[in-house]
């Protein structure tokens, strides 16, 4: 049974959030309700999120004091932050959005199908990072049975082993050209959400190869000896 995934939607409005859900529900995922900052960051102390759906306006603290406290918890620091807003003060607020860390900034009234689109891709790499860091975890569990003994079908292990390694290779390099396509479907958004989106997608990625490349055995410091680069 895939495990779905965590969508935080965080307005001190219930008739908003209530909206939100309407909005998403199609999208079959968990969503959780938070009715302010505080609230918020309670829920990140202990789930992961897939994305934070986070509401400007806010009595106490507002949208960006609570990207600005995500932002620097190691823990939540790569979770996306679309922000929405009611209000639209020009392009000095807009980039007040982006300098807090969000990767989009979207206006109320929103068109619900974009809003939902967005989300979805969002929610589409955190499943495909989820399943890349369980797969690599038990290819390295596997490894490690494997080392340093020779027994009868050791030959065999190892070659599943290499395949398993090039598959998720191919796999990680599916989600590299996802991560493209996003970029270039935020090409309408202002350059700072897209340069956002390209650098936070960039850290989950770099460190998914990384730790990748890491699985290859008796590669002594170059592990890309094992895994052919599929970038």
């Amino acid at each position: 049974m895939v495990q779905k995934a965590k969508i935080l939607l965080v307005d001190d409005r219930p008739e908003n959030l209530l909206a939100l859900e309407a909005i998403l529900s199609a999208l079959d995922q968990t969503l959780v309700r938070a009715s302010s900052g505080e609230e918020a960051l309670k829920a990140l102390l202990t789930d992961d999120f897939a994305v934070i759906l986070l509401d400007v306006q806010m009595p106490g603290m507002d949208g960006f004091e609570t990207a600005a406290h995500i932002k620097r918890r190691e823990r939540t620091r790569d979770i996306p932050i679309i922000f929405l807003t009611a209000i639209n003060h020009g392009p000095h607020h807009t980039f007040r959005g982006y300098a807090a860390g969000a990767v989009d900034y979207i206006s109320k009234p929103f068109d619900p199908w974009v809003l939902r689109a967005k989300v979805s891709v969002f929610v589409d790499l955190y499943m495909k990072n989820v399943q890349l860091r369980e797969q690599a975890s038990l290819l390295r569990l596997q490894l490690e049975g494997n080392g340093g003994e020779r027994h009868p079908g050791a030959g065999e292990d190892s070659e599943e082993a290499q395949g398993l390694l090039v598959e998720l290779s191919a796999r990680l390099a599916a989600v590299e050209e996802q991560a493209e396509a996003l970029t270039k479907q935020l090409g309408d958004s202002a350059d700072a959400a897209t340069a956002a989106t390209a650098a936070h997608l960039e850290r989950k990625l770099a460190g998914l190869r990384s730790a990748l490349d890491a699985l290859g055995p008796g590669t002594d410091g170059d592990p890309s000896a094992q895994v052919p680069s599929q970038n």
